[in-house]
């Protein structure tokens, strides 16, 4: 199978990763529990062996498969961990600072664009990318309003080189600004890390440093109810494009922009919540029964977010952001920042 190569190398990162990490900790250290992160150093490994060896196509597929698909699978069978009205609490509580963020981002960043020379089109693409779900708005909002495909390439970049900064450094930053509260850096982590892989990844770290879940599950769900963003958005951009140029395409159909794995997500997360209800789980499985397949989902999909971490940093290329110039990286930088502060903000204001 095509996939095999660059699945396996994932693989084998993430169990590198995880052996290193004790070793370091436990070993090296002499600590009962070693303090840094699996996660992070499956990532960083992923990210030396990219930038040190030249790893031929073939691994190519495998990489994106653990990117995309195994990082989906993960996400869906998180959706066990949290009930339904957990998640529709946790979506509520986000709504207020996914909105501030994005509107944060869509009109001060492309008003910054254009007054360092940057195309309003590139500003705006950065912009969704960085509000709302990384390089796949970025995609989706292309054809809409004519973008071009060294516009599409720029923002791609900015968006993969600030969003993994932020996945290694906001877990800490976030425990740090609000004094170990799992809720609020869930929220934090999952309205301010670009891609649903780097919340994944952030969410991960946060968990395996501070030894608490909680703020995995608001940062995932958070950044669902964010992919969803794209619905509003992407039309509205269509329009106001329209308006300006001939050179805007028409919106994607709205069901098309609906990723599946939020809908396998909610799909789990009913799962759990009939499976509780009751002494027996759907009036068949006795209780320890349905916790220990609860159990054993969870780990299941924790191991796919590790070889999909590792796929993160297999996919990451520093020397491909070396030719995108200064002026897009400071209004990605610029505009990654901005939806940190905004969300910090409307957290410590509203919670």
């Amino acid at each position: 199978m095509a996939v095999l190569p660059g699945l396996v190398l994932a693989l084998v990162l993430a169990i590198a990763g995880h052996y290193l990490s004790d070793y370091i900790g436990i070993d090296l250290m002499g600590l009962p529990k070693s303090p840094i992160s699996a996660i992070m150093m499956a990532i960083v490994l992923g990210i030396i062996v990219r930038n040190t060896i030249t790893l031929p196509k073939t691994f190519d597929p495998g990489i994106r498969f653990g990117l995309v698909r195994v990082l989906r699978l993960g996400i869906v069978l998180l959706g066990i961990r949290l009930s339904l009205g957990e998640v529709g609490a946790i979506g509520l509580s986000s709504l207020p600072i996914i909105i501030g963020a994005v509107a944060a981002a869509l009109l001060v960043v492309t008003y910054i664009s254009k007054k360092v020379g940057l195309t309003e089109r590139l500003g705006t693409l950065i912009a969704v990318g960085t509000s709302i779900c990384g390089a796949t708005a970025i995609v989706a909002t292309a054809p809409a309003i004519g973008a071009k495909d060294d516009e599409v390439a720029y923002s791609v970049a900015c968006i993969t080189l600030f969003g993994v900064i932020a996945m290694l450094v906001y877990p800490f930053a976030a425990h740090w600004m609000f004094d170990g509260n799992p809720f609020a850096s869930g929220l934090f982590l999952g309205t301010s890390v670009h891609e649903t892989a780097q919340v994944a990844g952030a969410g991960l770290v946060y968990q395996q440093y501070y030894n608490d879940p909680q703020a995995l599950d608001v940062a995932t769900v958070t950044k669902l109810v964010r992919n969803l963003g794209m619905l509003a958005i992407i039309p509205l951009m269509s329009v106001i494009y329209h308006r300006k140029s001939t050179e805007a395409g028409d919106a994607p159909k709205w069901w098309t922009m609906i990723p599946l794995f939020i809908v396998g997500f909610a799909l789990m997360s009913l799962l759990r919540t009939i499976g509780d209800m009751g002494d027996l789980a759907f009036g068949v499985l006795p209780a320890d029964q349905w916790a220990t397949i609860v159990s054993y989902t969870k780990t299941t999909a924790e191991f796919c977010l590790g070889v999909a971490m590792a796929a993160v940093g297999l996919g990451t290329s520093v020397k491909g952001l070396i030719h995108i110039g200064l002026k897009p990286l400071a209004v990605g930088l610029f505009s990654a920042l901005l939806v940190g502060v905004v969300s910090v903000t409307l957290i410590s204001v509203l919670f």
